[in-house]
């Protein structure tokens, strides 16, 4: 029997869909890969000599490419889920709720124990006792992702994609005014007077908070979460757009002007809500995803329209296994700053400077001992990538 026209045509978009989501995860896929990257090189700098100043962090307010990173990665996981959640909303609610939860959990659970790791401490007798959890950190990048993947997928199940545009400017507009109304007058933007610092403490004690700047201060505290959401909601509506629309030039230049939008919008506001990744500021969500989107624009032009497929392999590799190799590179990296000769220096510190800063004296050294740490990441995500082992969390 002769199917309907209607039906065959049904079906062939079906099938061009799948393929080009396929293609569209490769696009993502170098995407995430390049943040890690970066990620890497920026969190493992060799000793010696500072690293290149946009390859750290801003001290307060302003920007670096350093501070794109990780919003970066946020805005990756709301693409990402824009294709997961076609799968998420055929299923019943117990089971979207079980995944949910389940992978919330264990994405907190693997930042919480990332930063109590080794567990243990030495003492002078030589003997170990057990770190104390009263001066374990509670928040942290990790599980920063957890709480905005599981904000962002409930705001998407339950409500309109409407809904969920007003409930994300009204996050950003309402944590511009908390931290006007709470934080010190006159001093709302500073390290010590701001209301985030104020409400970790008050909820988590100074000995949970992080405390490796000038005064106890959690870049990613309770607090400057709320915006954070966002990233990952603009990562999702950009996906869905990149769905709906196909990749044409047309939607591409449209992309490009929404990121244009966004980053013109964040400047302008940043005369009165400084862009700050520490304060994780209102008009920092807009820079940072107007970034993410023109970049994510240009991928898809050169990996999909163009069929460029230079250095796609490179980056795809950390890309199919972002959250693992970003936990094997913060306990290597921690291991190797354990692990001492016996001058007491840690291994990490006396390969960057008896190595590379003798090769290559000043930012250079620094760079190259990051770049070749990242590689030994690089290495790892390899071989898992090569035996198709991708790691699901």
């Amino acid at each position: 029997m002769e199917k309907p026209a209607h039906v065959i045509q049904a079906q062939a978009s079906e099938k061009s869909n799948s393929v080009t989501d396929a293609q569209r995860f490769l696009s993502l896929d170098v995407f995430r890969g390049i943040t890690i990257c970066l990620m890497i090189i920026v969190n493992t700098p060799g000793k010696g000599a500072p690293l290149y100043s946009y390859l750290v962090h801003a001290r307060w307010l302003g920007f670096t490419l350093a501070d794109l990173i990780f919003p970066s990665f946020l805005f990756a996981v709301g693409n990402a889920m824009s294709f997961s959640e076609k799968k998420l909303a055929r299923v019943p609610e117990t089971v979207f709720l079980s995944k949910v939860i389940r992978r919330f959990v264990l994405i907190f659970l693997a930042g919480y124990l990332m930063y109590w790791f080794p567990f243990f401490t030495p003492l002078p007798d030589g003997a170990w006792v057990m770190k104390p959890f009263s001066d374990t950190r509670i928040m942290g990048v990790l599980q920063r992702i957890a709480i905005c993947y599981l904000s962002a997928a409930l705001l998407v199940r339950y409500l309109s994609q409407e809904t969920t545009v007003i409930i994300g400017a009204l996050l950003l507009l309402a944590y511009w005014g908390v931290l006007y109304m709470f934080g010190d007058p006159g001093a709302e933007f500073t390290m010590g007077g701001n209301a985030i610092a104020r409400l970790d403490i008050f909820l988590l004690g100074e000995s949970h908070i992080y405390k490796k700047d000038v005064v106890p201060f959690d870049p990613e505290g309770i607090l400057s979460t709320l915006p954070a959401v966002v990233n990952v909601l603009i990562g999702y509506w950009a996906g869905l757009f990149i769905q709906q629309k196909g990749r044409s030039f047309e939607s591409l230049v449209r992309m490009m002007i929404a990121g244009l939008l966004l980053v013109v919008t964040a400047l302008a506001w940043d005369l009165a809500f400084p862009i700050s990744k520490k304060l994780w500021t209102s008009s920092f969500v807009l820079y940072t995803t107007g970034i993410d989107i023109l970049v994510l624009s240009v991928l898809i032009y050169w990996v999909e329209i163009r069929e460029r497929n230079f250095a796609t392999h490179f980056f795809t590799v950390f890309g199919k296994n972002p959250l693992f190799i970003y936990l094997l590179s913060e306990l290597l990296y921690i291991v190797l700053m354990m692990v001492s000769l016996p001058s007491g220096e840690p291994v990490f510190e006396w390969v960057s400077v008896a190595v590379f800063q003798r090769l290559l004296p000043g930012a250079a050294g620094a760079l190259a001992t990051a770049i070749c740490f990242m590689m030994v990441c690089w290495c790892a995500a390899w071989w898992l990538d090569r035996r198709r082992i991708y790691i699901r969390i």
